[in-house]
Parts: structure tokens; C-alpha cells; sequence
């Protein structure tokens, strides 16, 4: 796999007439991708100090289109204490931010691109992720929970130069942003310079695509793993009836309390990790996130915020089913999860929250139900899913819808805020990433989020992993713990594959 001139889309002349219309040309080399696979392509990267890779398993264990992999940013920001410290050529710098999301916005800016064939939505821009504590930037919350991981409110790494893997036509696309925007004249050397570094750049990234993939150490262990929480089982149970006392008191109809677990992993490679949780559990939101000394590995099965465009569009999830041995067991578990009628109020609840919070953002009376209580169907489980979509008002930019919808209301409860102030009186200690947000902005402005749901934070030897279940009036103590270790297996497996030095060639 090699990048040269001659192979390289657009041209120099077609690059300047498109400069002229747009402020960003994508430039890209497209090779045939038949032996390489998004796996081996980012062991190649693996020991760069910040990696992404986005990748989506769909419905029945089908993986999506596109893979992003992406490593080297050009920038990078951490956010903290009301500060986004910026990394870059140029040095550091803390930029002061009222909060996470309008600061990103305000960092990264919004830029058009110009459209090419052959080419994905999303060509460069932000990925990373918001904690579920970046909340506290916008709602008036009590301050008071311990936070014991200590990481990031938000971190994103900001790149423009991408390798796309177009399962569909079998392709490898290296793509490296030309950014004429603050070019006086697109015909002059200052252009041509931009061009070519593209093109430099996209030469280095397939030269390294092509070289064998090294033979990495595989795991000692027998994938034994000792997993432990921050509640004891009486301590969650009791945490739950607490939340029942407030439902039946008028505080809230719904309230998402979660626990967090953890296990001693010591020097356990995070992409290993990524691989066993995409056998074990693909999603359709699969993420990768190197991100200096810790990582983020998670395969959620739940979007938070779309927006392509002006149209915004968000998807509660709400009720859940193991999948059939057979088709006829199938059919039968999906008859049965659409007849039953907590599952469906809840669901209902949702989907106003989700109505709601797009009504914030959206033009009056665009707010629509694009689909009601569908049922899909992953590897393992199938849920109830629907989808609302508006457009968004002229004035406001993504990341203004993403901030309306977060967090999500499948991990906060309702009312949110009422809800949310609950959750700091049970839970011991802040969330961190978990139930917060992970996903892309692009530079032209879209956005494709998740909720951090089915993640393990990788930090200081440990992985840190979180699960909850939404209480409400008739709920079983008993019942909801059982609820979050099932939904902390998917990481225990992930854990064990990742561990296991016999499942490994």
C-alpha cells in the first residue's frame, strides 16, 4: 500500500477550484483494503500516546460501513475546573470555557467542507469523550460527591488527517484535510504548500499502513479475573429502596442509580481489551480511546445526539430482552417485550424526555416521532428503540443540541434534574466518563454521540467499569442489583477473553 501523486484525489487544480466554494478540501488516497482490517491497521498505531478507533457493529452482529481510525492528533483538549487545556505544535494553553460543550465549539469551529465522492459524513474534526459530570456545568447540582477517578471532564483529540476502513467497497481511504480558509488566494504557493504537506502527510500514514504488523505480547494470565464494587449488595439494594421512597414521596417518576465496579489488571494492554469486547458483545457503537496514561474501551449500545445538517435526531432505548436460541424463540421474547406494559411506560417516558429536550433546541412544531417502539436486535439482546428528530434552530450548533439531551435520561431518570440530585445522594462517588457522552464533532459541524454505556476506563492498572437500571415505583431491590452485574458482564467477559493467553494467536 503506497500513496503517491498519481493516485491521489483531487488533483491540485480541482483542489483550488473547490477551495474557492469551500473552506476545507478533503485530500485522500484510496487503496484496495482486502488484507488489511481495522484491527491490524491500529496495531500499527497502538503505541502512539493518543489512538482513536470508531467502529459500528449494527443489528444481528453486521459491522457498519466505516471504521475511523485516527492517531497523532494535531490538538488535544482537556477540560477541567471550567478550563480546556490545549495541546498543539504550538505549545500549552488553557482556554477558560463556562462550559465543556461551548468551549469545544468555540476550539474547534465549524468550517465547510467540500463534498466528494467516495468520501464518509464524518473527515476529520473532534473525537473524544464528555463525562457525565460535565452536567455540572449546566445544571445547578449539589458539589459534594468525592471524585475519586480524577480524570478529564471532557477530552478530545482534534485531527485532520484520517484512515477510513469502507467495508461496503472493500477500500482503505487515507484522508488529510487541506484548510484554505485562511488563504488570501487559493492560486498561490501558500495553497500549494498545504496541498502538498496533505499529501506528505498521507503518504507517511500508508507507508506505515503497509508494513507488516509486528507480533505483539500476548497475555500471561489464565483470564481469572476478581471483579469489585463500590456497593455492597445490601448497600445497593438499600440505595434503591432510598430511590422508591423518593418515587413515592412525588420527587420523580423514574430514578437510574448505578454502581461502579473495578479489577486490578495490571499492565494489560487496552487494545487487547477492545478486541475481546468486540467479540463478545459488538455494539453499535464500538470506541477506542488512547488517551495519553488512560484509556477508554466501551461498546454502547445506545445513541445520545445525531445531527447532520440542521436535522437533529435522538433514539431513547428502554426495554430489553436476551435473544432466541431460535427464530421462533426470537420472535416469541420480542412479542413478549412489546406487550409488557412497565417496559413500555418507561419507554414512553423516554421518548417525552427525548421530545422534550430536542424542544429546547429544535424550530417550533418540527419535533417529530420518526418511528415508535421498534424492536432491534444485537448479539446478544434485542430492546425498544424509537426515534425523534427535529430541526435545529439557526442559532445554535451541535454540540447546543448535545448539551439540550445530556445526559441522557435512560442513565439520569425524570424529571432529569430532580433525578440527578438524587443520584449524588446515593451513589458514593461521581460518575466520570460513565453515562456521559462519546463521539465525533465534526469541523463542518456534525455531530454522532453515544451514551458511555458497556465502557471500561483503563487507569493506573485498573479497569473501572459502571452499570445501572432504572427504578421505579414497583421495583425489586433484589432484582435491580442483578440487573447491573448482568450489564457488567459484557466488561467481566471482555475482561477474561483479554486476560487469556489461550485465546490468542
Amino acid at each position: 500500500m503506497s500513496g503517491t501523486g498519481r493516485n491521489l484525489m483531487p488533483s491540485l487544480s480541482e483542489a483550488r477550484r473547490l477551495a474557492r466554494e469551500y473552506d476545507v478540501v478533503p485530500l485522500y488516497g484510496e487503496f484496495i483494503g482486502d488484507l488489511e482490517t481495522p484491527i491490524s491497521a491500529a496495531l500499527k498505531f497502538s503505541d502512539e500516546e493518543n489512538v482513536f478507533l470508531l467502529e459500528s457493529a449494527e443489528e444481528a452482529e453486521r459491522f457498519g460501513r466505516y471504521s475511523f481510525l485516527g492517531f497523532n492528533p494535531k490538538r488535544t483538549l482537556s477540560y477541567r475546573d471550567g478550563v480546556y487545556t490545549v495541546v498543539d505544535a504550538d505549545g500549552v494553553r488553557e482556554v477558560a470555557a463556562k462550559d465543556p460543550f461551548r468551549g469545544l465549539a468555540e476550539i474547534v469551529g465549524k468550517k465547510s467542507v467540500a463534498p466528494l465522492p467516495n468520501l464518509p459524513a464524518f473527515v476529520g474534526g473532534a473525537v473524544g469523550y464528555f463525562s457525565y459530570d460535565a452536567v455540572r456545568y449546566l445544571e445547578r447540582l449539589p458539589g459534594s460527591t468525592p471524585d475519586e477517578l480524577r480524570v478529564p471532564e471532557a477530552y478530545f483529540m482534534v485531527t485532520d488527517t484520517l484512515t477510513v476502513f469502507d467495508h461496503l467497497r472493500h477500500k482503505v481511504l487515507v484522508i488529510s484535510l487541506v484548510d484554505a480558509a485562511n488563504l488570501r488566494d487559493v492560486e498561490g504557493e501558500g495553497f500549494a504548500a498545504a496541498y502538498r504537506r496533505a499529501a506528505d502527510d498521507i503518504r507517511r500514514i500508508s507507508e506505515r499502513l503497509a508494513a507488516p504488523t509486528a507480533r505483539r505480547a500476548l497475555p500471561a494470565g489464565d483470564g481469572g479475573i476478581e471483579v469489585s464494587s463500590n456497593f455492597t449488595r445490601a448497600g445497593y439494594e438499600e440505595a434503591v429502596e432510598k430511590a422508591k421512597e423518593y418515587i413515592r414521596a412525588g420527587d420523580a417518576f423514574q430514578i437510574v442509580p448505578s454502581q461502579r465496579f473495578f479489577a486490578e489488571i495490571g499492565d494489560l494492554d487496552p487494545f487487547l481489551l477492545y478486541r475481546g469486547l468486540r467479540t463478545v458483545n459488538p455494539s453499535p457503537y464500538m470506541t477506542y480511546l488512547k488517551l495519553g496514561d488512560m484509556a477508554l474501551v466501551g461498546a454502547s449500545p445506545e445513541p445520545l445526539v445525531r445531527v447532520e445538517g440542521r436535522r437533529v435526531m435522538t433514539r431513547p432505548v428502554a426495554g430489553t430482552r436476551r435473544r432466541g436460541a431460535t427464530p421462533e424463540e426470537d420472535a416469541l421474547l420480542a412479542e413478549e417485550l412489546l406487550a409488557d406494559a412497565k417496559e413500555r411506560a418507561e419507554h414512553v417516558m423516554l421518548v417525552d424526555l427525548g421530545r422534550n429536550d430536542l424542544g429546547r433546541v429544535a424550530e417550533i412544531g418540527s419535533v417529530d416521532l420518526e418511528s415508535f417502539m421498534q424492536v432491534e436486535r444485537y448479539s446478544h439482546v434485542m430492546h425498544i428503540v424509537s426515534t425523534v428528530e427535529g430541526d435545529l434552530r439557526e442559532e445554535l450548533n451541535a454540540l447546543d443540541a448535545l448539551a439540550a439531551a445530556f445526559p441522557a435520561g435512560t442513565v439520569s431518570g425524570a424529571p432529569k434534574v430532580r433525578a440527578m440530585e438524587i443520584i449524588d445522594e446515593l451513589e458514593p462517588t461521581r460518575r466520570g466518563p460513565y453515562a456521559g457522552a462519546t463521539g465525533y464533532y465534526g469541523i463542518d459541524g456534525r455531530l454522532d454521540t453515544c451514551i458511555t454505556l458497556r465502557t471500561a476506563l483503563l487507569k493506573d492498572n485498573r479497569a473501572y467499569f459502571q452499570a445501572g437500571g432504572g427504578v421505579v415505583a414497583d421495583s425489586v431491590p433484589s432484582l435491580e442489583y442483578e440487573e447491573t452485574r448482568n450489564k457488567a458482564g459484557a466488561i467481566v467477559r471482555a475482561l477474561e477473553v483479554a486476560r487469556s493467553r489461550g485465546m490468542w494467536l
